[in-house]
């Protein structure tokens, strides 16, 4: 009977060592989870940032050539004011303009128009301030009435491309 109750005991002593190894191998393995989980969260939020990064990165490039190929034209389009401009002073004498030739004056005034509408399409726009307030970030003022800070007429038209002053128009202030 002895024998039985050390070959329990040998069993028993088995046991539990065989527990505590399980156990100890679950913890172990409970830890190599826990890591795993943080790593794998950590790989997560990087690529999760270096994707909103990536997309930010190419927003800002599309902005930036948009800006460019908004600009890219200025150079040219400024050449081109001047000739827009003896167009305008061409038709704006009316007295020697209504003697001209008829067609001949369609065909300037087309040509005139088709190539002001080309500008549009670019960006280019007039700056019409009459009767606005003078100002001086705009404006060029050629006669000065004192009486108020209104522009009264414009002397030679302006031009901004896409919002930025490209040419300030000559303006009379005051009188009103």
């Amino acid at each position: 009977m002895d024998d039985i109750k050390i070959e329990a005991d040998e069993n028993l002593d088995d046991s539990v060592v065989a527990e505590e190894s399980a156990q100890e191998t679950i913890k172990n393995l409970k830890e190599k989870l826990k890591k795993a989980l943080a790593e794998k969260q950590e790989y997560l939020n990087n690529w999760q940032r270096d994707k909103a990064d990536f997309i930010n990165a190419r927003k800002r490039d599309e902005e930036s050539q948009k800006e460019f190929i908004r600009y890219s034209n200025e150079g040219l389009i400024a050449e081109l004011v001047p000739v827009l401009d003896s167009f305008n002073m061409a038709m704006g004498n009316k007295e020697v303009w209504e003697k001209t030739d008829k067609n001949w004056r369609t065909g300037v005034e087309y040509i005139a128009n088709q190539m002001k509408k080309t500008l549009e399409g670019y960006g280019l726009k007039e700056i019409d301030p009459i009767g606005q307030k003078f100002d001086p970030m705009r404006d060029e003022a050629i006669e000065d009435g004192k009486e108020s800070d209104i522009i009264t007429a414009v002397i030679q038209k302006g031009y901004s491309l896409n919002g930025k002053v490209l040419k300030a128009p000559r303006v009379k202030v005051g009188g009103k």
